[in-house]
């Protein structure tokens, strides 16, 4: 240790390790404004699995941003895959798919 609350070499690292996993698994509050609309369907899904309204929509919000990066991922693929393509049926096929994930149906 060099000082209070300095490590250095492996504890440090370790140190930061488990402040990092720490801070992941606390909460922060949030304030957001929904529409009431959005109110009643989170409501009717917490109290149909018997979960807090917080709870609901947290995961609701953790399942939206996985599926935001499962459709970033895709987008990638296809753009990689358009990149090696030589074959023209599939060039198109890929930019068509491409435009719909980017501009939609």
């Amino acid at each position: 240790m060099h000082g209070p609350g300095i490590q250095s070499g492996a504890d440090w690292c370790k140190v930061v390790y488990i402040r990092s996993m720490q801070e992941a698994r606390r909460a922060l509050r949030q304030s957001v404004s929904l529409p009431m609309r959005t109110v009643r369907r989170v409501k009717a899904l917490a109290k149909a699995r018997r979960a807090s309204a917080s709870r609901v929509i947290a995961e609701l919000i953790e399942s939206g941003l996985e599926a935001q990066e499962r459709e970033k991922a895709r987008f990638v693929e296809l753009a990689d895959a358009l990149a090696r393509s030589t074959n023209r049926a599939e060039q198109k096929r890929l930019k068509d798919e491409l435009a719909r994930l980017t501009f939609g149906s």
